[in-house]
């Protein structure tokens, strides 16, 4: 972990390589903004079988790996952006979304795009406030 003043680079706790040329998350005060997240198995590039449901399901569990690793937790996600490879898929993502995870939902924006890295159909990025615990 290197420290800049209030600035922290953070790993993926196990969920990307370490050789990434990125951090897993990098924290800046109370926020901890974590890198897109696939649905890759942990520790590897190697993405979960079964298309865009399996996939949410496991970039999720990797958010959630990440944040606890950091001391934070889906709850206190505030804010997320979702690439879907075929926005044909919006309602099939949503029915996850829904059922993974925990309400209140954060803000979220989702948007189409091509070529996701490893061919994925699903990437997700979080933004979370990491506030002291009562």
């Amino acid at each position: 972990m290197a420290n800049t003043d209030s600035i922290q680079w953070l790993d993926s706790a196990g969920v990307l390589p370490s050789e990434l040329p990125f951090a897993g998350a990098v924290r800046h005060g109370d926020t901890l903004y974590l890198s897109g997240q696939l649905g890759n198995r942990p520790g590897t590039l190697q993405l979960v079988p079964g298309g865009l449901r399996a996939e949410t399901r496991q970039a999720i569990s990797n958010i959630a790996t990440i944040l606890t690793a950091h001391g934070a937790e889906l709850r206190d996600v505030i804010r997320c952006t979702v690439m879907l490879a075929d926005m044909d898929e919006w309602a099939a993502f949503n029915e996850v979304w829904k059922d993974v995870w925990p309400s209140p939902f954060p803000a979220r924006s989702a948007f189409g795009c091509h070529g996701l890295a490893l061919g994925a159909r699903v990437e997700i990025e979080c933004t979370a406030a990491c506030r002291a615990r009562r």
